[in-house]
């Protein structure tokens, strides 16, 4: 009987909370939003189950139905309003945090609370530590610099005329991860293989874990976690790691404070002392910042570093042109952050690989925090989300001429024609280039991430000749709106005499 009535009334409950959702959905401002794909209560569902597969084609859909206004698109817990057009797209931008927040719409993504914990979502401190290194760069830069020479003679040790297959993604991960340590922790952590394979794996996790549980019923999700998240045992791990080092800087910074004592380094750690209130200055609170700031700078950098090696490698008509870019501004001014900067060839390559195959098909992604109307009447209720299909600007024609083709060398000659040449800078964002987001969120680390990427790519071009393995061309995979590379694929490296050191 007991078994019965639990039943019947998990039944019930399970009625009464379907009932009370059908409802608010018959309410709601949204049902005037037009729908790419089915828009009924239980139809939206195999809506959303078409947007894993074909997500890139239903907001090329509904972009083209409805631009200059909005549409919808199901996801499984919530809907995504898509706006379309400069007059919408502007407006989204500039919505202030406290009605249309990228702060609640990035925690959702990646299911902040599970992947990271609540202290990542409650103080963002972080962030101006991050902008604080971003002012630091022409001092970080030749250690920068020397890590990733120094990641690429133990990673990719090629001769001169024996080609060597090399595991893309998994060459960058180390690059990436290596070169970023080096300036978040320094030495000897940034080469120590506990800590890169914790940093690396951790990112791996978090990706996997935020997607599958922002793709679940939100009462699954605190389960779920416990099998998927590793959050709790990576915070202990990067504890065990960086506490002795980290506890130091404590003492030094409590003898200190801000006074710039002997020998203090320009780190990621020294940032966040700084910027941090004292109740966050201990030993776990730093080292798990470390942690999620890594997850931050890797996951997106090495995607986007991977796609410029596949380019790189598939185009090598590029190569020298750039090469000889390289060598002439190194030669007048040496290797720095201020010579990286003036290398126009370099820097339009990255932003047309980043233009082609970003990271999300939706960007500047907002959650309402109260309800929201924009200047066509389009209401956003709160609590669902609103955003800009990325890759399909970045693929319109009225943007960029002949937008399906690869034109590496594409924002260079922008700069070299157009008045307001900073513009068309990788690390700028504006309506037609949004692979950094926008507005008052625009990523804070982006001129940190270019730069490493740049760096990355003249190494490359300088010491080896590039080319993909005959016959299995790298692919690229999505489900729902996340980009990645082909994970698998290799790329043949051979060794050059280099030019200049």
């Amino acid at each position: 009987m007991l078994s019965v009535s639990l039943t019947t009334l998990s039944g019930l409950l399970f009625a009464a909370y379907f009932l009370a959702a059908y409802m608010r959905s018959q309410r709601s401002p949204l049902n005037r939003v037009p729908t790419i794909g089915p828009s009924g209560f239980i139809t939206s569902y195999y809506g959303f189950v078409k947007s894993l597969f074909y997500s890139g084609e239903m907001l090329k859909e509904g972009y083209d139905k409805y631009y200059g206004g909005s549409f919808k698109i199901a996801m499984p817990t919530h809907w995504m309003v898509i706006v379309t057009g400069p007059k919408l797209s502007d407006e989204l931008r500039r919505a202030p945090e406290d009605h249309l927040s990228s702060v609640d719409a990035i925690g959702e993504g990646i299911q902040v609370d599970y992947t990271f914990g609540k202290e990542f979502r409650e103080n963002h401190y972080h962030v101006s530590s991050i902008r604080t290194m971003t002012r630091h760069l022409a001092a970080i830069f030749p250690d920068m610099q020397d890590e990733v020479a120094a990641t690429f003679s133990e990673l990719v040790p090629a001769k001169e005329y024996e080609w060597l297959s090399v595991p893309a993604y998994k060459t960058m991960a180390q690059v990436i991860c290596r070169a970023n340590n080096r300036v978040f922790v320094g030495l000897p952590f940034c080469r120590d293989p506990e800590y890169l394979d914790l940093n690396i794996n951790y990112t791996m996790t978090a990706v996997k874990a935020g997607n599958v549980l922002a793709h679940i019923p939100v009462f699954l999700r605190p389960f779920v976690s416990k099998i998927m998240s590793s959050a709790e045992s990576s915070k202990q791990l990067s504890m065990r790691l960086l506490g002795p080092m980290i506890q130091e800087r404590l003492e030094k910074f409590e003898s200190y404070g801000n006074i710039h004592y002997p020998d203090r380094p320009n780190d990621l750690v020294t940032f966040l002392l700084e910027h941090s209130e004292p109740r966050h200055r201990t030993v776990r609170d730093v080292a798990t910042r470390i942690l999620i700031i890594n997850f931050v700078a890797i996951h997106t950098t090495v995607m986007a570093m991977t796609h410029i090696l596949f380019d790189l490698a598939s185009r090598p008509e590029y190569a020298e042109p750039m090469r000889q870019e390289i060598i002439s501004i190194v030669q007048a001014e040496g290797w720095n952050k201020s010579s990286i900067s003036k290398m126009h060839k370099v820097d339009s390559f990255v932003r047309e690989s980043q233009r082609l195959v970003g990271p999300n098909m939706i960007a500047v992604i907002r959650r309402a925090v109260k309800d929201y109307t924009f200047s066509d009447g389009t209401i956003i209720p709160a609590g669902q989300y609103v955003g800009l299909p990325a890759q399909v600007i970045h693929a319109d024609r009225n943007n960029y001429p002949n937008p399906e083709k690869f034109e590496g060398f594409r924002f260079a000659d922008l700069r070299d024609s157009d008045s307001e040449s900073l513009k068309h800078q990788a690390v700028s964002s504006g309506l037609d280039h949004i692979t950094f987001g926008g507005g008052h969120h625009t990523c804070p680390g982006r001129f940190f991430a270019v730069t490493l990427m740049k760096t990355v790519l003249c190494h490359i071009l300088l010491n080896y000749d590039v080319k993909l393995v005959e016959g299995s061309p790298p692919t690229t995979w999505s489900l729902g709106v996340l980009v990645m590379p082909d994970l698998k694929a290799h790329v043949l490296f051979r060794r050059r005499v280099a030019a200049i050191s």
